[in-house]
């Protein structure tokens, strides 16, 4: 990118600062979206003028090579977009890392996955950027309009069958429309058809693995034994398949495994609050800090509450938030740096100063 010459106001030089390339970039993809996250690391890093090397999850591995070839296909220079795949990432990606051509991770998946890498590219000090795990907050207050925030919770929790890091975790519901709103959740939810992805009638399919089910199921279970109850759903099918059904829960406790963990299913955790403040309280009560939804008719207040909690990026009034020209990216534990637009461009940049004599 080019760069811009300022004059300092003493006079004594001028400024020009640059943005360069920084280098060879892995990008570490998850399975829940294979195109979509490959797409968002792949172009802004070409734009910046980065060769990269990708390594898609195992479980979903031809979505890459297929975009591979569609790359070259539309003129793409060999060696420019590389697909690595491998069922043994850790020491695949460590060599890499080390590797000292190697100037740039950007890696989406969990957070635990997260602080490995982050302690791996440590040791040759490569540029981090994390989109990491979330366990998104949804706030309703009485004033919302309540067919809005239902419309809404539908999306931001079953987009993906609930497998999304900016997926509707626990929802916050006020009192005076708790009750309305659970009974509302309830019927939608339960009226969801599962079944297999290929069928058109579907509306949630199955989750990645088995051991996807038994960690939902665990959860779930564990809540249901401190009291929580479920309004539908909130026990694994039987039969074969991947099946977990469409969940409500109500009456969760605040300190139960299910309100700190990252879900990833098709589970809603229902939680009552009473003032403005409890919400914010409740909603910052986790590692995470991804997304957040924040339900009212009164915009002030839903912006107030929104800059409150703890996150990298807000829906007001919406349970859809993502969008390729903002800036895509968590706050605490669920991430470094962001995605998406401008911002997601320099990511792939480093920038250099000159001081400039004429």
């Amino acid at each position: 990118m080019g760069g811009e010459f300022r004059h300092t106001p003493s006079g004594a030089h001028n400024i020009l600062v640059d943005h360069e390339p920084i280098g060879i970039a892995v990008l570490i993809t998850p399975w829940n979206f294979p195109a979509a996250m490959a797409t968002r690391k792949i172009g802004p890093a070409l734009a910046a003028g980065c060769t990269v090397i990708l390594k898609p999850a195992s479980e979903t591995p031809l979505t890459a090579y297929a975009m591979a070839r569609l790359g070259a296909e539309a003129g793409v220079p060999p060696g420019v977009v590389n697909v690595l795949t491998t069922t043994n990432p850790g020491p695949v990606t460590a060599a890499m890392l080390a590797d000292p051509r190697v100037r740039k991770l950007s890696f989406t998946g969990s957070t635990g996955v997260g602080r490995i890498l982050l302690a791996e590219a440590a040791k040759s000090v490569v540029n981090c950027s994390m989109e990491l795990g979330g366990n998104a907050p949804f706030v309703v207050f009485d004033d919302a309009d309540l067919d809005a925030a239902l419309d809404g919770a539908m999306v931001a929790k079953m987009r993906n069958g609930g497998e999304a890091c900016t997926a509707a975790n626990r929802f916050f519901v006020q009192a005076g429309i708790h009750d309305a709103f659970v009974e509302g959740l309830t019927q939608r939810m339960a009226a969801l058809k599962l079944g297999a992805g290929y069928d058109p009638e579907t509306q949630c399919g199955p989750m990645i693995t088995t051991k996807a089910v038994d960690k939902i199921d665990r959860l779930v279970s564990e809540a249901k034994e401190r009291g929580a109850r479920a309004t539908t759903g909130g026990a694994p099918l039987d039969g074969s398949g991947y099946y977990y059904p469409p969940t409500v829960l109500e009456n969760v406790p605040t300190d139960a495994a299910l309100a700190h963990e990252e879900i990833f299913g098709p589970v809603a955790a229902i939680y009552r609050f009473g003032t403005e403040e409890e919400a914010i309280r409740l909603a910052n009560d986790t590692e995470y800090g991804l997304a957040a939804y924040v339900y009212s008719r009164d915009i002030m207040r839903a912006m107030r509450v929104g800059r409150g909690i703890e996150t990298g990026m807000v829906g007001i009034n919406r349970g859809l938030m993502s969008d390729p020209a903002a800036p895509f990216g968590g706050a605490k534990q669920s991430g470094l740096g962001r995605e998406g637009g401008v911002t997601g461009i320099l990511e792939f940049m480093e920038p250099k100063y000159f001081a400039v004599e004429f």
